[in-house]
């Protein structure tokens, strides 16, 4: 899924540049640090730090809430199908497997991956006054 580096990554380096790039005199108001001046940091990186202080909060935090709503849901109903269910739901539902590209004894079925060579001629309507079926050109 793209949420990983859309949100974690990006987040996270958002975070860490808002602490390198900070404002020295917002962080003079915010921190009441007197050595910020003139773009210098003389109290070292202490932005930066609260920056990364930040991103381990919202991990935490994350990775708390996501197992107590994964331990919810499977009170109620199981997380993950069994391998039958999943092994018949694909080509039940779909008329393919998904990812099959490691090699596991797969082949190419026409009937399944192509219309043309499937093993049942669909039924051509025929309409009176009409070539059996055929398209004809006015």
């Amino acid at each position: 899924m793209a949420i990983f580096h859309t949100h974690a990554i990006a987040g996270s380096l958002g975070g860490i540049l808002t602490g390198i790039f900070a404002e020295p005199k917002l962080c003079r108001i915010f921190y009441l640090v007197p050595d910020f001046h003139d773009n210098r940091a003389g109290a070292g990186f202490k932005q930066l730090g609260v920056q990364l202080l930040g991103i381990l909060f919202v991990v935490f935090v994350n990775v708390i809430m996501t197992s107590i709503i994964c331990v919810l849901i499977r009170l109620v109903v199981p997380l993950r199908l069994s391998e039958e269910e999943l092994s018949t739901g694909d080509d039940a539902i779909h008329g393919e497997e998904a990812y099959a590209l490691w090699g596991d004894g797969e082949k190419y079925e026409s009937r399944h991956d192509s219309f043309y060579g499937a093993d049942q001629e669909i039924p051509h309507s025929t309409k009176s006054g009409g070539a059996g079926g055929q398209v004809e050109m006015a």
